[in-house]
This record gives C-alpha cells, structure tokens and sequence, in this order.
C-alpha cells in the first residue's frame, strides 16, 4: 500500500491554495465542501474563484507564494502553473511537516486527492496512487451507479441511534449483529426511500426485541480457491466480511485474507509438510471453543474444505457439539491449475476419466490403490506430491504406466508467478530439482498434458 487512506476532518481549518485556475478551482470546490477556512494565493483568481471570493467563502491573497503563507495552515495545495513553484511548495511544506500536495506531480505530494464518491456521510475515495487518474475516475463513475443516492439519509439515522443502541446492547458482538440485521433489511430500505419517520420505529422496534445476551457462534468453513481472490465466490466473500474470528491455512494467499473484515481476529494455524502451526486434533477444538464463546469463526482454507482439506474432520468435531456449521465449496487446486495451463482434465480424444490423490506420507508410506492409476484413458492429479515425486513416478512405471507418459507440474497454479513445466514420468524428478520447484505445485499425468502448447494461456 503506497498511500495509508485517511479521512480529514477540515471543518474551519486553515488551508492555502496556491494558484487561481481551473484546477485550482477544481480543488478549491472540494475544500469548501469540506468546510475548510481558505485562502487562495494567485496574483489573479479565474471567475469561479472569484465568485466564491465575493461570496466571502474564501480570502484571496493578490500575490505570488512566498514560503511565509504557510504559517500557521493546516493543509496546502499546490496547483499553480509552474512546475518549479509547485516543488518549491513541496519542499517549504516538508520542512514545516505541513500535508501538502502538488497537483499532476505525485513526488511532490505528501498526500493525494483521490475521486470520490459522495453521500455524506458516506464517503468513497478511489485512489490510483497517482499513477492512473483516469481509472480513479472509471471506478467513481461505476460506484455511483451503484450505491444508491439515500445510503447518506441511512448513515445519519444510524448515527442518531448510536447512542441508544449502545446504552441497549452492552456486547460489542450484540451491537455488531444488530448494525448488520437493522443496515440491510426493511428498515434500511424505508430510509433509503426517503421515509425517515417510519425507518426510525422500525430499528427502536428491532432494538427492544434485541437479545443482548450472549448469542450461539456458529463456524463457516470456506474455501478459498487455489489463490486468486477473483476466484473466490460470493458467499465466501459475504462470510469473510462478517465473522469475528479467522482461522486460515498456509496456502491462503495473502491478498485473500486482506479480504477479512479488518477488525477480525486472525489466527494461524497453517501445516506444511512437517510443520503443523497447530495439530488438527487442536484446530477442531478450538473451532469448538470458539463458537461456544459465541463468535463467528471462519475457517479458510485453501482450495476446497472437502479435497484433500480435512474439512470433514472438522465439521464431525462440530457437529457432535452442536455447532451450528456451514460449508462453502471453493474452486480446487487441480481445477485452477488445469484451467490456467491450458491442460483439461478429461477430454473425448484423450482421457474418459479423471482421479484426485494425494502423495503426502502416513507412517513413511505413499498409501495409493496403484494398478487403478495406470490407465492410458485417465487423468492423474496429484496433490502434495513434490517431494515424493521420486517415488511416486516410480510406482506409477512399475505398475504399468509407460514411463514417456506426459506430465506437467503447476506451481502456484491461478497466481501471478505460476509456473508449468513439461515432462514425463521419467523425467519429472529430475525437472522439479533442476527448476527448484517448491509446494504448492501439483503433478498432473495423463496424454491430456499434451494439450498445454495449444491451450495455454499466452
């Protein structure tokens, strides 16, 4: 993250605009909508700022900037017509910790002005970091369409009720989940429509029936897909938005779990092969400890909870406590990986079937149905098989896989830096080692592999 998001309150604050053009104009708009006290420096204002002057919305100073102005603002900005004066702005303001921005100059700005879209006070700021202004402006447009004009008349009647709410539900969690029910049902939509009077009874209506005692926890269990949070659905997304507590895996990606509600606490508990951050007897427990405390605990996990996820473990913990529970499918790892190297699983000319297995050792053996895996017409997908591709090759050749047998292994298969590497069952571990393969990568075997060249995304 460039820029740290922040909100001013600017009400009655001093701030110097330097310059008296159109895009001083443009930033002068904004900071009266914001109520700051402001001064215009320019030796000549155009017609909008003039008329603002008149007005007496804002001071103008008929001079050219001199470091001096600064004392004593709050705030600057430098949108004059000169590069060399902007940068000297920059520096005067730097040297007096004073916020200050240079328009169209983002090393010259200790903060930007992103695009917003307004409904006090609801406020959304779109930001490119500077560097593409005119997607900003996309994104504003498309959010306007979007967030409906009465979201501000909602905002401010939950801000009256603040208060009371507070005073009724002592629990910061019974508070949450009555926000979460009053801002998305029938109430809410009365004040949207502009019916303020009948929204209020609605929600003081809801508020005396609110239960403030503790209430029932319940555990999502959400896949996450291989990585790519475009590949996330929306009902994880919904329940990533709204549970208390985060218990995710190693191979969450990190821009998923940004997806979190930021105020969830997150609790690791992450294995790789070896290096179990909790065991899984522990993960189930504190999945039930969790719930019974009352919260709503969401856990992650990469790919899909039911393949190779342990998933069905720990919703048996859940359900002989009487946890209430949910399970949310996610796209499996072998499916990203297939679909983002161009290498269908099954496939008329090629394979009529396809199978999922994993390659991780229980007591220091691969514990695989081997002459069922061996079938020219079918697809092989191994899971946590890196490092004991080795052997597992060998087992596949010497229980009748011919060993030209196409093979690919995907790292990281839907992220930014996937790799696939082509093969065969004899030379595959050889191109793990040569390439320096690291988990997650899945092994994919099968005469399907051949389809990579032409079906591969370029």
């Amino acid at each position: 993250m460039d820029y740290f998001p922040l909100f001013l309150k600017l009400q009655g604050q001093r701030c110097l605009l330097a310059g008296g053009g159109e895009i001083a104009a443009r930033k002068a708009r904004l900071l009266l909508q914001a109520g700051a006290s402001m001064t215009v420096v320019a030796p000549e204002l155009n017609a909008e700022l003039a008329v603002w002057r008149d007005a007496g919305q804002l001071q103008h100073l008929a001079a050219h900037y001199a470091a001096s102005q600064l004392d004593g603002q709050r705030l600057v900005i430098a949108a004059t017509d000169d590069a060399g004066v902007n940068a000297q702005i920059f520096a005067d303001c730097e040297a007096r910790n004073i916020l200050v921005n240079a328009v169209d100059s983002p090393e010259h700005c200790r903060f930007i002005v992103p695009a917003i879209v307004d409904r006090s006070p609801v406020v959304v700021a779109i930001s490119s970091g500077g560097n593409a202004p005119v997607l900003a402006r996309i994104l504003k447009a498309r959010l306007e369409t979007l967030l409906p004009s009465g979201l501000g008349a909602l905002a401010s009647l939950a801000g009256k009720l603040r208060a009371t709410v507070k005073a009724r539900l002592a629990d910061e969690a019974a508070r949450r989940r009555f926000w979460e029910t009053a801002l998305d049902g029938p109430a809410a939509e009365q004040a949207m429509a502009g019916d303020i009077t009948s929204a209020e009874a609605m929600l003081h209506t809801q508020l005396a029936q609110a239960d403030a005692a503790a209430s029932t926890g319940a555990v999502y269990l959400v896949g996450a897909g291989p990585g790519n949070p475009d590949l996330l659905t929306f009902r994880a997304l919904h329940l990533m938005q709204k549970s208390d507590v985060v218990l995710y895996d190693n191979l969450v990606s990190p821009q998923i779990l940004a997806l979190v509600r930021r105020d969830a606490e997150r609790i690791y508990v992450g294995k790789k092969a070896n290096n179990h951050a909790l065991p899984q007897e522990d993960i189930n427990r504190l999945l039930v400890r969790l719930a019974q405390e009352g919260k709503r605990v969401l856990r992650l996990k990469g790919g899909d909870p039911f393949i190779f996820g342990r998933g069905g473990e720990e919703i048996e913990e859940l359900a002989s406590a009487g946890i209430i529970f949910e399970v949310v499918p996610g796209i499996t790892s072998a499916s990203g990986a297939s679909c983002y190297a161009g290498i269908p699983l099954t496939h008329r000319d090629y394979a009529q079937s396809v199978t999922f297995v994993t390659g991780h050792r229980r007591a220091d053996q691969i514990e695989l149905d081997w002459p069922r895996l061996v079938s020219p017409s079918e697809t092989v997908v191994i899971y946590m098989g890196v490092a004991q591709a080795p052997s597992i090759c060998a087992q596949l050749i010497a229980h009748g896989r011919a060993a030209t047998t196409p093979v690919a292994i995907v790292e990281r298969a839907t992220w930014p830096d996937q790799r696939t590497l082509l093969g065969t069952l004899e030379t595959l571990p050889g191109l793990i080692a040569q390439h320096t393969i690291k988990p997650p990568a899945l092994i994919i075997v099968g005469e399907v592999v051949q389809l990579h060249e032409r079906l591969a995304w370029r």
